[in-house]
């Protein structure tokens, strides 16, 4: 063995965790971050966030879009005994609340707290069952955590029932119906309601949106990420990508465990237009997925797929 190879041996073997994971390397825990700064770490990570909060309800896609990019909407939430509404945003990004007239709001784009959004929301539903009108849970803090083996969303609902979701054009919701703001409250609603990204609904979780400089369909995805990139890849060789003229594949982005495609579109043209488009994407990307397990990809296919992994995106 030469003197080089020795030295190099060397250090590897000192960069190796007793655990036999290089310390450079993604910890095995999925975080993302690198092993020495996330388990390998002095004493280790305790609070490792869990990947797939939503994970178990018929609704997750839709739980997933609420939280990450629709700016204003609500849904009717089925517990397994009664109903609250959920809601993209609150008032002073609020946890939860009970408006005048006694209608109560669970709040899904707020701070996590814990390591589990799930667990979160589920202590301020516990919350707001027995709230009053008027009442409002600005945050769920750590001094109240009751811990991992606690109640999660998934204990606390229905989870097969279906998330309809209402696209709203403003935060008009926040007050009762027939109220007029003023004040503090009228200056906060009105910068709310300035700051809204035009955003519909055009097919299951996937969400058209006006970010300014040009459109786009968001599709939250609930296939596994290595079977829908292949999927995606196929569809790409074959020159089907794209939901016709005037659209463009542009990459995707991860959220809570999912994958979610992301196409430009042309933002002359209103969101009801594409609604065809997108059904007859999602077929073919149904027979693509289903063509899987007896056709494994070509090498166009794979390079396909190779270049769509180096297409990650980040959203505003």
């Amino acid at each position: 063995m030469s003197k080089r190879s020795a030295v190099k041996n060397a250090r590897k073997a000192k960069e190796q965790d007793p655990s036999g994971v290089n310390p450079r390397q993604p910890c095995p825990c999925g975080s993302g971050k690198r092993y020495k700064a996330c388990h390998g770490s002095a004493g280790g990570v305790v609070d490792v966030p869990v990947a797939r909060p939503f994970d178990g309800l018929a609704n997750e896609c839709e739980l997933i879009a609420m939280r990450e990019f629709v700016p204003s909407g609500t849904a009717p939430l089925k517990l397994k005994d009664g109903e609250v509404t959920l809601a993209t945003v609150l008032p002073m990004a609020a946890a939860a609340l009970v408006r005048a007239d006694g209608v109560k709001f669970l709040g899904l784009q707020v701070q996590t707290r814990s390591n589990d959004i799930s667990r979160d929301l589920a202590r301020a539903l516990s919350w707001l069952i027995d709230a009053k009108e008027g009442d409002v849970l600005p945050v769920v803090g750590p001094e109240s955590d009751p811990g991992p083996d606690a109640e999660r969303l998934q204990d606390l609902v229905d989870t097969a029932a279906e998330l309809v979701v209402e696209v709203r054009p403003d935060f008009t919701w926040w007050l009762p119906e027939g109220s007029e703001p003023s004040g503090d409250v009228a200056l906060s609603l009105e910068r709310a309601n300035q700051a809204i990204m035009p955003t519909e609904r055009i097919g299951p979780a996937a969400y058209w949106v006006d970010a300014g400089e040009k459109a786009h369909l968001r599709w939250v995805r609930p296939e596994p990420e290595e079977e829908l990139l292949a999927a995606l890849a196929r569809l790409h060789a074959r020159g089907e990508l794209t939901l016709g003229d005037g659209s463009r594949y542009a990459g995707s982005f991860r959220a809570h465990g999912l994958l979610v495609p992301v196409w430009d579109l042309d933002r002359e043209r209103h969101a009801r237009e594409w609604t065809t488009a997108a059904e007859e994407l999602g077929a073919r990307l149904a027979d693509s997925l289903a063509s899987l397990a007896s056709e494994p990809l070509t090498g166009t296919e794979r390079r396909a797929r190779d270049g769509l992994l180096g297409r990650q995106i980040t959203i505003r």
